[in-house]
């Protein structure tokens, strides 16, 4: 026999039940994995992004942020060269500022190549020489001399300066060195833009690179695919969907239409790009920004390879350079390169 207490609870119960093709996940504590170093270990433990949900609502106080930003990474800078063996000068090319960055030693089969990077910091943050961080990593791991540029960017500059600025350090590097010798690299904001530049540059009938690294790219400025949603909170750097690196990116777009492939280029055809290496983490809020932009070069035959790091959010791969887990993401780049560049 049916009660009326029965009814309720029966009630309540389809009340709760979530709409179709959608799944609730209770309320849970995640453990930093034990499988990976020490040093990730920390990385992966350490409290959220403190300007994840810090929305500046002036070009000053966005300034401001962004100083107090790349102070942090400056503090950090001379110590990181002088532990890689790393020289960087500043330059300019054509007009655009760049940075110059030479390991103390280039192995005979690097000595003709060029790497051309362009950092993160979705699209606002590391002007100058706070930008150079992953540039100096990958001299250091790999060995390879590498132009780090250092683009116009918003609120001041929005798109398209960032890209144009890349171009033209791309189109003066290929005077520097034959462009099957080179690669393009960057992560996050950096790893948009090296997608974009292909795009680019295919469009300008421009040479391509010999190989690409677009590391936990911000591909789609839509915020779509699952990890937006299944990583939100769990990311400890970019945090969530919709916080300050959105913003930052907003500020870059300026209301151009979002699914434009030179914004958000996996919208774009990736038929005859470069061989390319991406790379990410299973905590990283643009894990599907990077496992779909793998498909789609798979789909468009080209050869691409993805590594994803165990536990590790947003670009956590750079963040620490004692880390095994950083000098093994480097050096597989640094490999791939050895593969596809030529000497």
């Amino acid at each position: 026999m049916t009660t009326d207490a029965d009814s309720t609870r029966g009630s309540n119960a389809l009340a709760q039940t979530p709409a179709p093709g959608t799944r609730e996940v209770p309320a849970r504590t995640v453990p930093v994995p034990d499988t990976v170093s020490r040093q990730m270990q920390v990385l992966i433990g350490a409290p959220l992004s403190p300007t994840w949900n810090v929305i500046p609502t002036t070009a000053e106080e966005w300034k401001a942020q962004v100083d107090a930003s790349a102070a942090a990474i400056m503090s950090g800078l001379p110590a990181l060269r002088e532990a890689l063996g790393v020289k960087v000068e500043p330059m300019s090319i054509d007009g655009v500022k760049a940075h110059l960055v030479t390991p103390q030693t280039i192995p005979l089969e690097n000595r003709n190549r060029l790497l051309v990077h362009v950092h993160g910091g979705c699209f606002v943050s590391f002007p100058g020489e706070s930008g150079t961080l992953e540039a100096i990593l990958m001299a250091g791991f790999g060995r390879f001399k590498v132009i780090s540029v250092d683009y116009r960017m918003p609120p001041d500059h929005p798109y398209p300066a960032a890209l144009d600025d890349a171009m033209t350090v791309w189109k003066a590097a290929t005077k520097m060195a034959a462009p099957k010798n080179m690669a393009i690299f960057g992560s996050s904001a950096g790893g948009n833009l090296t997608l974009a530049m292909i795009l680019r540059a295919r469009q300008d009938n421009l040479p391509l690179p010999g190989a690409i690294a677009p590391g936990s790219p911000m591909s789609d400025l839509t915020n779509s695919g699952d990890s937006f949603h299944a990583n939100a909170m769990l990311d400890n750097v970019l945090v969530a969907p919709g916080m300050n690196c959105d913003r930052r990116a907003a500020l870059y777009a300026n209301g151009h239409d979002l699914k434009d492939p030179m914004l958000s280029p996996v919208y774009g055809d990736l038929r005859g790009f470069p061989p390319a290496i991406l790379t990410s983490g299973t905590r990283d809020l643009f894990l599907s920004n990077t496992v779909r932009v793998h498909r789609k070069l798979r789909q468009a035959g080209v050869e691409a390879v993805l590594q994803v790091f165990e536990g590790q959010s947003h670009a956590h791969y750079m963040r620490d350079a004692s880390a095994p887990e950083t000098s093994e993401a480097f050096e597989e780049i640094a490999r791939f390169f050895d593969r596809h560049l030529g000497s």
